[in-house]
């Protein structure tokens, strides 16, 4: 089965398990380059624990972290450099306005520095001495922002000389080069983090996308002085993979808390504003005054869509400079709160988010996700469906919502907009899970659950961890874990899902059928999860359909009968 597909894959390395004194020279020799950079990414540390290893370090709250991250994204600026700069003279010029905290430089429609100062001070210093540029037959908007443009005075004597400087990636591996490293690797397990280091934000891509938010939060403060502009989704809930879009949300949440307090004495004083209908009509003309900012006055801001009727209205556009797709919305606060839960299910145990990558990075291989809307499974439904998958196992390696919601006090009840989302925040106070399997066992056991589980009659529901009659007749119904009665996988059609049956019971075969052979020589062929993601097993379901019995059918029965055979010479051996 996993041989298929071997003429793209003729000159990967053998499947023979290696031993760890072997494991160096292996790697050295079958996979030079990318391989010694992925050895070298594997020693730094990169703003999160190492995957496949208890962190023992003390785990930062959520709110913590974006605390730290939009105070550090207020320090940094952005700067469009010429393509050939002197890195050394670049940061001694800097270094006039203040001290430097790091920096690094990146590409994107050109060559780009971020640079952090220590002081916020820093960056006013570098702005007043900063000019509009003068345009000629153009005539230049001006802004105040902290995204600048560097230019040499004398590039022709200067630009001849300098080396080019180095610049971090942005963007996830290759598909030959994730073969390669996959096909390296010593164990599925190994697989699975391998795929995890290559996908997950790097610091660097973290950095710009708080730094992107900051930039477009200097835009909305020319209406909106006291308002915040915060990432959620995939870029902080830290299963988002390098290239993902940067979902944010304008906060405006802080000017109401600003003015609370301002009363005195028996006097109340307040601001004369607009009335509006609803709370709809109001977002929308927020987010159509700011669509307009960011069109006509943001640099960088290109192909601005305002998406106002939607149902939840938002502003689309691309940032340039970052190179990121940008969706900006508000009055959103259960996405930020859903954000905060699964970066908090991500952070309990080491292996969540190993598995989530390896599970949408197969999906994806087989057309089952995909950055189009229409009726296919989102990465959030996905991600929804391992939580649950884990809360299932024995002893459970992830506790159920209601549970988190039992630890928590005072300081961490939230209700927005009538929906209680209210869980424990505080890291100590949940017990880690006694649960020691495998990825490799878990991975293979996803698919047999989800292959054989019952979707015409049962939902799926991370706030209690277990199966419950469907209160709709949608094909997939995964309870959104705040707004309960909603369906997060309403848009998931009945083919897609059986699709998505099809290929877990196949996917299950292929993981049983390594164990028989495990010990058998398999020359030059992609095994464990890279043969998972091979897309001759999604084209063979065509040719399933030919045979008596479904692919499905018979691949379920298979396992049936590995599963007895097994029970056999269990009980044959304890006798």
């Amino acid at each position: 089965m996993a041989a298929r597909g071997l003429g793209l894959l003729t000159s990967l390395p053998l499947r023979a398990r290696r031993s760890q004194v072997q494991r160096p020279l292996c790697r050295l020799l079958s996979c030079p380059g990318t391989v010694a950079a992925a050895l070298g990414r594997e020693e730094q540390s990169s703003g999160s624990a190492e995957t496949g290893s208890e962190d023992r370090t003390p785990k930062k709250r959520f709110s913590e972290v974006q605390k730290e991250r939009r105070e550090q994204a207020q320090r940094t600026v952005l700067i469009h450099c010429p393509n050939k700069i002197s890195e050394k003279k670049f940061l001694k010029y800097l270094s006039q306005h203040g001290s430097i905290n790091n920096h690094f430089f990146y590409e994107s429609f050109g060559l780009y520095a971020v640079v952090e100062f220590s002081q916020k001070e820093s960056v006013a210093s570098l702005q007043n001495v900063t000019r509009t540029p003068s345009l000629g037959t153009e005539a230049a908007i001006p802004f105040r922002s902290r995204y600048f443009n560097l230019k040499l005075k004398t590039p022709l004597n200067q630009t001849s000389e300098q080396p080019s400087v180095q610049c971090g990636t942005q963007s996830s591996p290759s598909s030959k080069k994730l073969f390669e490293l996959l096909c390296c690797a010593e164990s599925v397990d190994d697989q699975l983090n391998t795929l995890l280091r290559e996908f997950q934000l790097t610091e660097e891509n973290t950095k710009l996308r708080y730094l992107t938010c900051s930039l477009i939060e200097d835009v909305a403060a020319a209406y909106f002085p006291d308002c915040t502009v915060r990432p959620f989704g995939s870029s902080v809930n830290s299963f988002g993979k390098l290239g993902c879009d940067l979902d944010m949300f304008l906060d405006l949440d802080e000017i109401e808390k600003f003015s609370t307090h301002k009363a005195s004495g028996n006097f109340l004083m307040e601001f004369q504003v607009k009335n509006v209908p609803s709370e709809r009509i109001a977002t929308q003309k927020i987010l159509s005054v700011v669509g307009e900012c960011l069109d006509h006055f943001g640099p960088g801001c290109v192909g601005v869509q305002k998406i106002l009727n939607a149902r939840c209205p938002l502003v689309r556009f691309s940032h340039q400079a970052s190179g990121f797709q940008c969706d900006l919305t508000t009055n959103n606060r259960i996405a930020l709160k859903s954000s905060e839960l699964l970066y908090m299910y991500g952070a309990l145990d080491s292996r969540v988010r190993a598995l989530v990558f390896s599970i949408r990075c197969w999906a994806r291989a087989h057309s089952l996700t995909s950055s189009i809307p229409g009726a296919w499974i989102t990465n959030f439904s996905l991600t929804v469906m391992v939580i649950f998958f884990l809360q299932r196992r024995s002893p459970p390696i992830l506790p159920t919502l209601d549970y988190l919601k039992t630890l928590a006090d005072a300081e961490d009840k939230c209700i927005i907009e009538g929906h209680n989302c209210t869980f424990v925040r505080d890291f100590n106070k949940i017990k880690p899970s006694g649960n020691a399997e495998t990825l490799e066992l878990l991975l293979k056991e996803f698919f047999e659950y989800f292959g054989n589980f019952a979707f015409n009659k049962n939902s799926i529901n991370i706030r209690q961890g277990r199966e419950q009659n469907k209160p709709e007749s949608s094909p997939l119904h995964i309870q959104n874990p705040f707004e309960t009665s909603l369906n997060i996988s309403k848009n998931v059609s009945q083919s897609q899902l059986q699709k998505f049956v099809d290929l877990a019971r196949e996917s299950a075969w292929i993981l049983h059928q390594e164990d028989k052979d495990r010990l058998s020589p398999s020359n030059h062929q992609p095994w464990g999860l890279a043969a998972l993601l091979l897309p001759s097993v999604a084209n063979n379901m065509s040719l399933a359909k030919k045979k008596k019995k479904p692919a499905s059918e018979r691949i379920k029965n298979l396992l049936e009968s590995i599963k007895s055979s097994s029970t056999e010479n269990s009980t044959a051996t304890n006798g």
